[in-house]
């Protein structure tokens, strides 16, 4: 009996970490109907650990009801894109400062790695620009030591992330310069440096994306 759970529960995060991947990615768009049992038909699970998927992922506002009450994917405007980046320049420069304090100078030469590689390629992969994005942010958040805030800075940039993949701004490179002044900040220690770096990333981009339109 507890095998069985345990395996339900295993499916049910495997679902979920699945579906989250392409609600990220813009497989499943914005506005995409939810159907349950063909998602279980497709994905290969019982309509349980799907059930318990799809809550999660309602729970945190990545799916919404319409107004005939019917399950779909949270389209993400460009308010609620430039409200999570409000937000994030809130919390992210302070997460920064104090990244910089306990961040691990492997992790720092590790990001430099990444970011060399991307600075080199004439044409790099999404997949491989995405990555790096969410290795800085998410290790830089973590590494704050406020677990409050980094899950706040998580959720946050999912709505700037589906947002930039759905206009397909991931085909471009990141800011270079802006993420080499953070990495070298927080591989000096310095943590208003990487308060003022991080604070002028999130800037640039919302000004970048404000361009677009």
């Amino acid at each position: 009996m507890i095998d069985s759970v345990v395996t339900e529960k295993s499916l049910a995060d495997e679902t979920y970490e699945t579906l989250l991947e392409e609600i990220l990615s813009a497989q499943l768009a914005g506005g995409t109907v939810v159907q349950e049992r063909r998602l279980a038909e497709r994905l290969g699970v019982s309509r349980s650990p799907m059930r318990d998927a799809l809550g999660r992922l309602e729970g945190q506002g990545l799916l919404v009801r319409n107004a005939k009450g019917v399950l779909i994917v949270r389209v993400i405007t460009l308010a609620d894109y430039l409200n999570s980046v409000a937000v994030r320049l809130l919390l992210e420069p302070a997460a920064a400062a104090l990244a910089a304090e306990s961040i691990e100078a492997e992790e720092v030469a590790q990001l430099v790695e990444m970011l060399q590689a991307i600075d080199a390629d004439p044409d790099p992969e999404p997949a491989t620009v995405w990555g790096f994005d969410d290795s800085l942010h998410d290790g830089i958040a973590i590494a704050s030591g406020n677990p409050f805030m980094a899950d706040t800075i998580k959720q946050m940039r999912r709505y700037t992330t589906i947002f930039e993949r759905q206009r397909k701004l991931a085909q471009r490179k990141p800011g270079l310069s802006d993420h080499q002044a953070i990495l070298e900040a927080l591989a000096a220690r310095d943590a208003e440096a990487a308060r003022a770096a991080m604070a002028a990333h999130l800037d640039q981009i919302r000004k970048n994306v404000l361009a677009t339109y």
